[in-house]
């Protein structure tokens, strides 16, 4: 069954006195995305971090963010050169007369090269990474639980939109030969009386009439149009079935329906004809919006 794009998964723990909280979202994109955001001293973790997503997630537009606070003590350290060297730049500018400035030191701590990450050793690199892989698991299993309820609320939304369009398909089926009856009917009714009203009579030639009617047929004939709409159709229940990623095919098939149903409504000169193309082209927008969202 077809998988939405659309997913949440967090998680939590604590180790070594630091605790952790993860959060991955995802959204429709029509590729593969990620924007992977981690703490300074453990953005080295990036390129493993997306092997992860990329293996349990086939496109969206993915964000995975880790916040972690040490319970116990300060890993960052200040530079005293740094942090001295920002303070002595802002006392040096020139003021204003009777203006006077004061230097926040938590606004300066935060500015480029003041706070240092600590440098991690292979041991440490392996516990974080350990801790880090566990996280983006368990909260990848939770995006994609979600992404695979928001499918299925997909799947029934789109096969009812599919079971509309085949009633209203199947209604333009059986009225299309009636209306090239009526144009034969309406034809020789009135040629019959511009006959009459006429000084002589003019037998009516009906190797002519039958001829026009045939032409009229063969451009108003939507039975091939039809027949693609129905095949459109199969095709796409089917894919929404199967257990495969559909997305971009199922666009495909969409937006070739829309261009039968287009052909349909521009030959047909029928009034109860052109209302159901109408219906069927709303659908029809209806399910291209919706796929846009599938896997």
């Amino acid at each position: 069954m077809i998988v939405s794009m659309t997913g949440y998964g967090d998680a939590q723990t604590s180790a070594d006195g630091v605790s952790y909280s993860l959060e991955i979202r995802s959204l429709n994109n029509r590729y593969f995305k990620t924007v992977i955001k981690l703490p300074e001293n453990l953005q080295f973790f990036e390129p493993e971090v997306e092997k992860i997503l990329r293996a349990g997630l086939n496109r969206g537009s993915v964000t995975c963010v880790l916040r972690l606070r040490n319970d116990t003590a300060a890993e960052y350290r200040i530079n005293p050169g740094a942090l001295q060297d920002y303070v002595n730049q802002i006392c040096a500018v020139d003021l204003p007369e009777n203006v006077q400035a004061t230097v926040d030191l938590g606004s300066v701590a935060s500015m480029p090269g003041v706070c240092q990450a600590p440098i991690l050793d292979e041991q440490r690199r392996s516990q974080y990474w350990e801790t880090v892989r566990g996280l983006v698991q368990a909260a990848l299993e939770k995006v994609v639980e979600m992404r695979q309820v928001e499918g299925r609320a997909l799947y029934n939304d789109l096969r009812a939109h599919c079971v509309q369009a085949r009633e209203h398909l199947a209604e333009i089926d059986r009225r299309s030969p009636t209306v090239v009856l009526a144009y034969h009917e309406k034809l020789q009714t009135r040629v019959q009386m511009l006959l009459n009203e006429g000084e002589a009579k003019i037998e009516l030639d009906k190797d002519a009439l039958a001829r026009e009617v045939a032409i009229y047929a063969e451009r108003c004939d939507v039975s091939e149009e039809i027949a693609r709409l129905e095949s459109h159709l199969d095709q796409f229940t089917k894919l929404c079935d199967a257990d495969t990623h559909a997305g971009r095919k199922l666009d495909f098939l969409a937006q070739e329906m829309l261009r039968e149903t287009n052909t349909v409504g521009s030959k047909s000169n029928d009034a109860e004809i052109a209302r159901r193309v109408v219906e069927i082209k709303g659908l029809i927008d209806r399910l291209k919006e919706q796929v846009q969202n599938v896997e």
